[in-house]
């Protein structure tokens, strides 16, 4: 391993196997991207339409629910997540089965949430026109609503950690950053779905995007089984003692280590607080401040994931050229910049403009950090664990973030565009945490 200051390594390039590998996997993170994409999207204005504070430009029925009462709400798939998800990587590290160790996980619980999901549209769908946004009436399609939601985000944690520990079981150290790349751009147009075609089934009925998404995920997830064989050599790993006492494990790690991976966890939770408000809110602010349908401010959005695809690829080859610190540094600066930009100038073409400066800071820092996380391990049997940790961070981050962010919202009196100061902040915060890091650059092939 080198320093945090660069990479040099002997390792051999992706080859055809890999990049099939990698494009197949993405597969699965396709499917869980596209449905919480449209989650955050939607779900934030059915929650909020009808309220005489908050506009969506289009009749949409709603339960009448304040910005913070909302980010509570949103907060319930990470507040699942948060529990459930560093338990499944040790528990999915330990598993055997003829299937694998993640897949079995995987089979069960995506159909689950993708029916779930496709049920939460069926509250608001049975809202009487002369009680939008009435809620002390609305007991029952909200009772649904939440149901449905609380549902889909809880099996949606019981499959999500053993997915993105398929990844550095199929791929060695010096090529993940590339592999996750070549994932996160089937994640990224996952999110242009969501979006693009999302934002025009909901000009149509506002079930269809759930619908649409329940359906995509489902064959997302057949191909991913078809087409991916986890390697039988890690089935032995399942063997080894310890799987789950994650905390023995981590006892192990060297010192330096440690401190590194505290940080990187840090770093990951300060950037996703800032991040998950955003998207949380983002749908809210293009409706009330800049007067878009929510259909249009879907389409808005897809922006920054456009940009996202065309530079996911260049960021795993910028962290191969100066480091994985030095790219996610300036992937969170140049995002903290736009929004700031957004901010000072909160026009149609402004925001277009800075969400796509967006996206190429967000594929410096999300293609590489979870990387940076694994190859901080000592040991390959512990990479569900590691991805465990991970999701630690992002789903602590996820219930802070939009509660926080909701209540900032509310004390400015509606003003949804304060979430791009408030953003940035946390963007600064994970800087000055990555500054810290010394380990999880790549390593030289045929080391751990």
């Amino acid at each position: 391993m080198t320093s945090s200051g660069g990479i040099r390594s002997s390792a051999k390039p992706m080859t055809k196997e890999y990049y099939s590998k990698a494009i197949l996997l993405g597969f699965g993170l396709f499917g869980a991207q596209l449905m919480w994409m449209l989650y955050n999207t939607y779900m934030p204005i059915f929650l909020q339409a009808g309220s005489a504070s908050f506009s969506s430009g289009q009749a949409t029925r709603g339960f009448g629910l304040s910005a913070t009462i909302t980010g509570i709400i949103m907060t319930l798939d990470n507040v699942a997540a948060f529990f459930i998800q560093p338990i499944m990587g040790p528990i999915s590290d330990k598993t055997r089965t003829r299937f694998g160790r993640r897949m079995p996980y995987i089979l069960i619980f995506a159909p689950l949430s993708a029916l779930a999901f496709a049920l939460i549209p069926i509250g608001p769908m049975l809202i009487p026109a002369g009680l939008s946004g009435q809620i002390a009436s609305l007991s029952g399609p909200f009772a649904i609503t939440i149901a449905a939601a609380l549902a889909m985000v809880l099996f949606m944690a019981l499959w999500r950690t053993p997915l993105f520990a398929l990844m550095p079981d199929l791929f060695p150290s010096p090529l993940r950053s590339q592999a996750n790349a070549i994932i996160n751009i089937m994640s990224g147009i996952g999110g242009i779905l969501a979006f693009v075609v999302g934002g025009m089934l909901f000009g149509v009925l506002e079930a269809l995007p759930f619908w649409f998404g329940a359906v995509v995920t489902l064959l997302a997830i057949a191909i991913l089984f078809i087409k991916i064989k986890e390697p039988k050599e890690l089935a032995e790993a399942a063997d080894t003692p310890g799987g789950l006492r994650v905390l023995s494990k981590l006892k192990s790690v060297p010192a330096a280590n440690k401190r590194s991976l505290f940080r990187l966890v840090l770093t990951v939770f300060f950037y996703m607080v800032g991040y998950m408000a955003l998207e949380t809110f983002f749908s809210s602010f293009a409706v009330t401040a800049l007067g878009l349908k929510p259909s249009f401010a879907a389409v808005l959005l897809a922006v920054s994931y456009v940009s996202f695809l065309i530079f996911a690829m260049p960021s795993a080859a910028l962290a191969k050229r100066f480091g994985r610190k030095l790219t996610i540094s300036a992937g969170l600066l140049v995002f903290a910049v736009a929004l700031v930009a957004i901010w000072l100038f909160p026009s149609f073409p402004m925001v277009a403009a800075m969400l796509f400066v967006g996206g190429f800071g967000w594929a410096l820092v999300n293609i590489n950090c979870l990387p940076m996380i694994l190859d901080t391990s000592t040991s390959e049997d512990l990479m569900g664990t590691y991805s465990g940790l991970y999701f630690i961070a992002t789903t602590f981050a996820g219930t802070i973030g939009p509660i926080l962010n909701g209540r900032i919202i509310d004390l400015a009196g509606r003003d949804y565009s304060v979430i791009f100061i408030v953003c940035p902040v946390f963007f600064l915060l994970s800087f000055l945490s990555l500054l810290g890091v010394g380990t999880g650059e790549v390593k030289a092939e045929g080391t751990v």
